[in-house]
């Protein structure tokens, strides 16, 4: 199956379009946590075990695991692993990548072959050729940055070109890359109106939707601007908000009630579609 169908097919079974995003910051973790022999791994396990019920995919993003060295991208594809043998959820590697033809095809050997991602996050910056190691690839997908939900997006995004801004190109683009069924947008929840705007330009792709809780996007704004006609074909991530909705001993049942709270939201949400 492509990502399109690998996604309908998973939030429909667990009937959710939550993404929970495991962005661990070691400094953050339960004092339990702490004590343990990989203390983020551990972290991640009780996380992934309490949010399963309600989260379609799973989304670590690769920096926080970097900035650890090899012992953090070891416990990224640990964590990759065990995701994988306790839960039917898709796992999305936020690693933004995107270079020329001979690199990227080493970071789609990393990311696919030796972390086991199901799908990335990739730049477009430097053009489809750049991004092809992973287009080609149509067991996995490739979710492209398009209009992303930080404060400075719109410094480049918005820029004008022919009369449009460069966010509906880079949209319109990345649907004729689609051959395989494998694309992906990400849009950012804290513009709902440009989010509305490219699921119309992209009616059939999936879209993944950050900025959500900490970072303060309209939830119920965003999910009736991004899915499609039935309901569908969006991620929304929540991060921090499900993660560290306790410190304390009871961060797990926390982080469960919260992935409750938010995919019940969403789904309410795109009730009203």
């Amino acid at each position: 199956m492509n990502l399109t169908e690998r996604l309908l097919a998973q939030s429909r079974q667990c009937n959710s379009l939550l993404c929970v995003g495991l962005d661990p910051v070691k400094e953050r973790l339960p004092q339990a946590m702490r004590q343990q022999a990989d203390p983020i791994l551990a972290f991640n396990q009780h996380i992934v075990e309490a949010t399963a019920t309600w989260a379609c995919a799973f989304k670590p993003n690769i920096a926080f695991y970097e900035a650890l060295g090899p012992a953090g991208l070891e416990t990224l594809r640990r964590t990759i692993s065990f995701i994988h043998e306790q839960t039917n959820a898709l796992v999305i590697i936020d690693a933004k990548r995107g270079d020329i033809g001979n690199t990227s095809a080493a970071y789609a050997q990393a990311l696919f072959d030796v972390l086991q991602a199901d799908a990335v996050t990739l730049n477009p910056y430097l053009g489809r050729d750049a991004l092809a190691p992973f287009l080609n690839r149509p067991d996995r997908g490739a979710l492209i940055l398009c209009r992303t939900s930080n404060p400075g997006a719109g410094e480049f995004q918005d820029l004008s070109v022919a009369g449009r801004p460069l966010y509906q190109i880079v949209a319109e683009r990345v649907r004729t890359w689609n051959e395989l069924g494998n694309c992906g947008l990400v849009v950012g929840a804290t513009f709902p109106e440009e989010l509305a705007t490219v699921r119309d330009q992209c009616p059939e792709m999936p879209l993944l939707v950050p900025g959500v809780g900490a970072q303060q996007g309209d939830l119920a704004a965003a999910v009736r601007a991004g899915v499609d006609r039935q309901g569908e074909r969006i991620l929304v991530n929540v991060a921090r908000s499900i993660l560290y909705a306790s410190e304390g001993p009871d961060f797990a049942a926390a982080a469960a009630q919260a992935a409750e709270h938010y995919c019940w939201a969403i789904n309410d949400a795109r009730a009203t579609v």
